[in-house]
């Protein structure tokens, strides 16, 4: 059972308001005036002087001490959640035995193991049909009744704050943050924004010393080291954090101003609640054939189809950013798997197994999808080889997994991260297999009796309606947001689905050699994709430079 959450801030926490700039890891016990890196601290009366080399020694040595616990804490605690660990014995010889007995399978007895692969592939995929069709049912029949509230708190009963902006070579849009980040309604002394950065990085930290941050806004950069990934930063950052409530945004992200106070209400409101995800869309859904759909996509994943899992009690896997939780549940999960690269989707099947809910927030984050093929490629290989990661990882003790979520939610594990994965790598051949036939005749012959005619309509149906239920879902999703010119790039998302199989394959080979390998996606200043049609304040105002200070010069 989850337990309720007192939203104080730990016994011994910083203020949130204030928080001093740096550029350089320092004590968690610093804050406003702290010296630099090569002036002692100052001591109490009698106190015996300390060295300014022994205190610089002291913060390298805190510094890389906060390190180790980014990267090893989980893994140390729970191996078995981590996908540092590599795939378990027993996986990999169920994985390659599998692949060695369909293999024979299909050059001794083409017609029979098809048939076998058939049957055994129709169950799962029937189960992503079925999941779109209620997904669908919900959006058009049943309204938005989200488990987050749609209120906000009044001001005195606001809790403290954490933004966490992880941040590598995004000097491009550094205006666009700060400016988005200026925008959010929330009280400055009860929040605090931390933009972080890595140590590799040497542009990012130009732009940023060029723009007047305010006071609740600091900088912390991640000394050097592996696995150079978003959750190893976000760990390192969370661990200078002081707010009650923890939310992560990406770079681009433009949210809603009321988001937070969205979030704070919702989570005070239902004390079972360990994350509200907000609604991820973009801005630049007309700009290619690429970008509008995967604003079709998004639109259906985050307007429809999590809305649905959030209603079923399902496991939801969160989104990469717009993720709000209680410190203390983010905690006592063990944070992000720094080995895993969509820490997102992870985080949001332990955080089920530990029996709390996910829910989705009724509050809109704007990005920017990737305009060409090259950059959605490397992002989407990135999320499936997570995905796979994950499944993995929670597949380890299946029996485990079961007991914790329940046989309900296993079951919806199965299908949700099982089947969504086996459709993408599976897909492709259905257009093979038809070529095939139609180039060479009928590939196998199977005598016509019951079992075979229902495994032959079933797969049929499978494709039929999966197509016909990811259309329809798609189309739906777009006009509830108004966006009436993408129902017609609707029709095109079969295509779309086979530019996933092959990132799908991608990703397989990836996990295989590369399973920590990062591929950055690059992002623009909004200028040079905005159009405004939207209707959304997209040009927001940078701050005054009266309200802040700069870069030059600060360390800690």
């Amino acid at each position: 059972m989850a337990r309720s959450l007192s939203l104080r801030a730990a016994p011994g926490s910083p203020p949130v308001g204030g928080t001093s700039r740096v550029l350089q890891p320092r004590d968690d016990s610093t804050g406003p005036g702290t010296p630099g890196p090569n002036v002692a601290p100052a001591r109490l009366s009698g106190e015996a002087p300390v060295p300014a080399c022994l205190a610089a020694d002291s913060k390298i040595e805190s510094a890389l001490e906060r390190l180790d616990g980014a990267v090893h804490a989980l893994r140390r605690r729970r191996p078995d959640l981590s996908a540092g660990e590599p795939i378990w014995l027993w996986q990999r010889i169920t994985i390659s035995a599998a692949i060695a007995v369909l293999a024979g399978a299909l050059v001794l007895t083409t017609g029979e193991a098809l048939f076998a692969l058939a049957l055994m592939l129709g169950v799962p995929f029937f189960c992503v049909v079925a999941l779109r069709t209620i997904a669908l049912w919900h959006t058009t029949l049943g309204g938005d009744r989200s488990a987050a509230a749609s209120e906000t708190l009044c001001s005195p009963t606001l809790p403290s704050y954490s933004i966490l902006v992880p941040l590598y070579d995004e000097a491009d849009v550094i205006p666009d943050l700060v400016a988005a980040m200026g925008a959010i309604d929330y009280p400055a002394d009860r929040l605090e924004i931390i933009l972080i950065l890595e140590h590799a990085d040497r542009k990012t930290p130009a732009a940023m010393d060029a723009i007047a941050l305010p006071a609740h806004m600091s900088v912390v950069v991640v000394p050097e080291g592996c696995p150079r990934t978003k959750p190893r930063a976000l760990n390192y950052a969370l661990s200078r954090a002081a707010g009650d409530l923890v939310v992560v945004y990406d770079a681009e992200d433009l949210p809603e101003p009321d988001q937070l106070r969205r979030a704070a209400a919702a989570l005070a409101g239902n004390p079972r609640l360990g994350c509200v995800q907000a609604r991820l869309n973009v801005l630049n859904d007309s700009e290619t054939w690429l970008t509008r759909q995967f604003a079709i996509e998004y639109t259906a994943l985050f307007d429809c189809l999590l809305p649905t899992l959030d209603r079923l009690n399902l496991p939801l896997p969160l989104g990469g950013t717009s993720n709000h939780f209680p410190r203390a549940v983010l905690e006592a999960v063990g944070g992000w798997d720094p080995f895993n690269v969509t820490e997102d989707a992870d985080l949001g099947i332990r955080l089920a197994r530990a029996r709390w809910r996910v829910a989705v927030l009724p509050s809109t984050t704007w990005e920017e999808a990737p305009p060409n093929f090259h950059a959605w490629l490397n992002q989407r290989t990135r999320w499936l080889k997570g995905w796979m990661q994950t499944y993995l990882v929670h597949m380890r003790r299946p029996l485990a997994t079961a007991r914790d979520l329940g046989l309900g939610r296993f079951l919806g594990l199965q299908v949700l991260m099982g089947g969504i994965l086996l459709s993408a790598l599976v897909h492709p051949w259905f257009y093979v297999l038809a070529l095939a036939e139609a180039a060479f005749g009928p590939l196998i012959t199977l005598e016509a009796d019951p079992l075979t005619t229902a495994v032959i309509w079933m797969s049929v149906s499978n494709l039929v309606l999966g197509y016909v239920s990811g259309v329809a879902l798609g189309a739906v999703a777009v006009a509830g947001r108004g966006r009436l010119g993408l129902l017609v790039s609707a029709l095109w998302m079969p295509v779309y689905w086979l530019l996933i199989s092959a990132a799908a394959y991608r990703a397989l080979l990836q996990l295989a050699t590369a399973p920590h390998l990062w591929e950055k996606t690059a992002h623009r200043p909004r200028a040079a994709y905005e159009s405004g049609s939207l209707g959304l304040p997209l040009k927001t105002k940078m701050p005054p430079a009266a309200s802040g200070r700069r870069i030059s010069g600060q360390s800690a």
